[in-house]
């Protein structure tokens, strides 16, 4: 069932995990920046990135909350419900 739920996962929720499968933590603004230069048009601004943040967010949220990532800010994993400032993401770690 486990295996339905991986093929099932938002396409930016995979880039999200394989990014993290190569990468000990990464940014949200990163996955949005590698979002935007690998979809970005030639007469589009070069911050058109920034449209990918909210979705990218968004992703973020859903895997903390099904326990794939931690949400990590200044060292700490924060509660995916309730955090603010610069975070970054990472696999979850065993207990």
């Amino acid at each position: 069932m486990e295996e339905k739920n991986e093929k099932s996962l938002d396409p930016i929720a995979e880039i999200i995990l394989q990014t993290l499968e190569r990468k000990v933590s990464v940014a949200p603004a990163e996955i949005a920046r590698s979002l935007g230069e690998a979809r970005r048009k030639a007469a589009e601004k070069p911050d058109a990135w920034r449209r990918f943040m909210n979705p990218v967010k968004q992703q973020m949220l859903f895997l903390a909350r099904e326990g794939k990532i931690e949400i990590v800010r200044k060292g700490e994993v924060v509660d995916p419900e309730d955090f603010r400032g610069v975070v970054r993401m990472r696999l979850k770690v065993a207990d």
